[in-house]
């Protein structure tokens, strides 16, 4: 492996022990309590750390995607629920970058970057993985917007500030930022998701919410697919990512409790059935990392198959983290299955990231497509 991409003096110099610092042993708390703590978000938000790849120019920190991506698998580590804070927050103000025009970027990337926090609408009760069934409309009015339809899921949107909402909008499709206080804006929080049960999902409504129109991003219609594969890149980057952190909390874990724990005279781990599964926890996060480092690699080069790569990393990244939860509930038994337990919410956790931002199903055709393309030049 090469240097740590968290030491020395980089962007994201001193934000590993801040963040341990700051979950300290809350996350199992959090978990069933089911909300993070206003002061946590708070603080990583002033200091830029919500979404770091934010660039300078706009008062963030400018951070890379590989040392964003170990500074997201630390946190995924420590607390998944606060790590999907960070990957909605990055996948709004990475929608921003990308489609806002200058004024917009202006105006929304600081905020995004330091003071406010923000959810991503793109999942509906009749359009999931289907996103062409979207059927929220935004639709000029003079020299307005009128936002109507109901998104699901939306992670972290009980606590955001600003919600970036994906509809049809002028024959096309496009992105609007709604603030969350608008009038005809109605939050409903998901109190018992199965994973990161601290992550405040919500469902929303949108009731007539009329807005300035510059708040729709780019100002026109543009193409779905085009939008929502950009959206979707930022957040199965930080996904995958993140699955890695799940990877080593649970290698952790298991390895403390067989090195401790004695049955039948001796530690499990010198049991070999039990050894072989550490030997597959160390292997599934290194298999994770190395995708997630290759995806990086492309975002940073801008390879022409980044978007290819971070599919990859997610699909990847995602059932090594099922399956090495699993292994380590397996290695820990009853100690494991307590609720909010390190184990217990890896397993929870990890089942939905085989679920969020393209499904496993939903990946596996992207790739299948991609092999075809490939054999095909």
């Amino acid at each position: 492996m090469g240097p740590d991409p968290l030491a020395g003096a980089g962007p994201l110099a001193g934000a590993g022990p801040l963040a341990a610092e700051l979950v300290g042993d809350q996350a199992e708390s959090w978990d069933v309590t089911g909300l993070l703590p206003e002061k946590v978000l708070r603080e990583l938000g002033d200091r830029g750390l919500l979404c770091p790849q934010v660039p300078e120019e706009y008062d963030g920190l400018g951070a890379d995607s590989l040392s964003s991506g170990e500074f997201t698998a630390q946190v995924g580590s420590l607390c998944g629920s606060l790590r999907s804070v960070m990957t909605s927050q990055g996948m709004a103000a990475w929608t921003v970058q990308r489609f806002g025009g200058p004024a917009q970027r202006r105006t929304y990337l600081p905020q995004l970057a330091r003071t406010k926090r923000a959810a991503v609408g793109l999942s509906e009760p009749e359009a999931g993985s289907d996103l062409s069934a979207m059927g929220t409309e935004i639709r000029k009015d003079g020299d307005t917007v009128v936002v109507d339809g109901r998104k699901v899921w939306m992670t972290a949107a009980h606590y955001a500030d600003l919600l970036v909402v994906f509809g049809r909008f002028d024959g096309g499709a496009a992105a609007v930022v709604v603030p969350a206080t608008a009038p005809g804006v109605h939050v409903e929080r998901i109190t018992a998701p199965l994973g990161c049960r601290a992550a405040g999902h919500a469902d929303v409504r949108f009731e007539s919410v009329r807005l300035p129109a510059d708040h729709v991003l780019g100002g026109v219609g543009m193409p779905l697919p085009l939008l929502i594969t950009t959206a979707l890149a930022s957040g199965r980057m930080s996904v995958g990512w993140g699955c890695v952190g799940i990877l080593r909390a649970c290698r952790a874990a298991a390895c403390r409790h067989a090195a401790a724990r004695r049955q039948f005279g001796k530690p499990l781990a010198e049991h070999q059935l039990v050894a072989r599964r550490l030997a597959e926890l160390l292997v599934a996060e290194q298999v994770a990392t190395r995708a997630c480092e290759h995806a990086s690699s492309c975002w940073d080069e801008g390879a022409p198959d980044a978007a290819v790569a971070t599919v990859l990393a997610k699909h990847v990244s995602a059932g090594q983290a099922v399956e090495g939860a699993a292994s380590a509930l397996q290695v820990l038994s009853s100690a494991g299955a307590r609720d909010g337990h390190v184990v217990a919410r890896a397993y929870r956790d990890a089942k939905l990231m085989e679920v969020i931002e393209g499904s496993s199903e939903i990946c596996q055709l992207i790739l299948a497509e991609h092999a075809l393309t490939t054999v095909a030049r």
